[in-house]
Parts: structure tokens; sequence; C-alpha cells
């Protein structure tokens, strides 16, 4: 059982512990910060700095949804290669503009632009790669079956964690359900953000 945000987190949420002295401010190469998502923030940023400031200040044990946690969410019950249907169609998510169709050409777009999921959450597709807490396996055979995070390290992953979703300059098969790209934790992009889970009792 686990919570996990509607939102992806956003530049007003992590402007918070930026203020407080608990992370470093990362830039918005000029897109905007409120609802927008944060970018630029590396896996290692989200998880020494940004995700123990806030479990210290609420009490409360937030961290990165596992993969297929996120896949389940981000299927919402669908099979079909988009939780829309079979192909992109047009302005159901923020990617490359010539694909999906939407109004935010090459820059993330507020959380909630785009209606939600079967499950009423949104952004799940699009506007930025989200971080995952799985270090990257490229055929699954290792991966847990009950739903926690693969943490090995081999010649596979190399230490790479998982970014799912696709972002907005992505071209639509990346923003795919099943799509998944390894990234090194120490880099941050303009493309890459993160929303938070909670294993709840």
């Amino acid at each position: 059982n686990f919570e996990i945000g509607r939102y992806e987190v956003t530049w007003d949420d992590y402007m918070k512990c930026v203020d407080d002295g608990g992370c470093v401010l990362p830039t918005d190469d000029g897109f905007g910060k409120g609802t927008r998502p944060v970018t630029n923030v590396s896996w290692d940023a989200v998880t020494t700095e940004y995700i123990p400031w806030l479990n210290a200040r609420t009490g409360l044990t937030y961290r990165l949804p596992s993969e297929s946690e996120w896949e389940y969410v981000a299927r919402a019950g669908s099979n079909t290669a988009y939780p829309w249907g079979g192909d992109a169609g047009g302005n159901y998510a923020n990617c490359e503009n010539t694909d999906c169709g939407d109004d935010f050409d090459d820059k993330t777009a507020p959380v909630g632009s785009f209606d939600a999921n079967a499950f009423g959450v949104h952004d799940m597709m699009g506007n930025v790669a989200e971080w995952t807490q799985d270090k990257y396996d490229n055929d699954y055979n290792a991966a847990p079956i009950t739903g926690l995070p693969y943490m090995g390290y081999d010649s596979v992953s190399s230490g790479r964690y998982v970014l799912r979703g696709g972002s907005w300059g992505a071209a639509a098969t990346y923003v795919r359900s099943a799509s998944r790209s390894p990234m090194f934790p120490i880099y941050p992009s303009n493309q890459f953000g993160f929303r938070l889970a909670r294993t709840i009792n």
C-alpha cells in the first residue's frame, strides 16, 4: 500500500527547502518557477537534500516511488502504449510539440495543465522525466516482484537510476507507459524532476 503525489514536486514546494537552508537552489533555465515542476535536480539532490529535509519537517517518511509503483500509477488500469490509448494523440501531455500537439513549446508546463489519468494523477507522461528509487536493469530479471525497488549494482546498471515518463523535450515514444531511461544520480537536467511517494500501513 502506498500513496503517490497527484502532481510532480513544484518550484513552490522545493523553494521552501531552499529558503530553509536544506537544499541548494537549482536553476530554472528561464522556464519560470511557481507551479511548474522543479527541474535541474539530480537523484542525489532529491534523496540527500529534499526528502530528508521534508521528512524532518513533517515527521513522515516520503520517498521516491519504485519503478513498478510508478508504472502502476502511470498506466492507471490501462494496457495500451499510453494511458489514454494506443497513440500519442493531441494535447494529452507535454512532450515534443510536433508529436504531442501541446501548447508548451520547449519548456515545462505548470503541473495539472493536462487532464488527470483514471487514478486522478496528473503529468505522469511528459513534462519532466521523473526519478524513481530503482537502479537500472535492462530486462527486469532481477527486479523484485513485491513492488520494492531494484537496488542491485552490476555492469548493466553501472550505478545508474531509472527515469520514467519522458519530458517536455522527448519524442512521443519516450512518454509511453513502458518507456524508461537510465541516468547517473549526479546529473541534473531541465528535463528531470520527481514526485513523491509514501508507504502506508
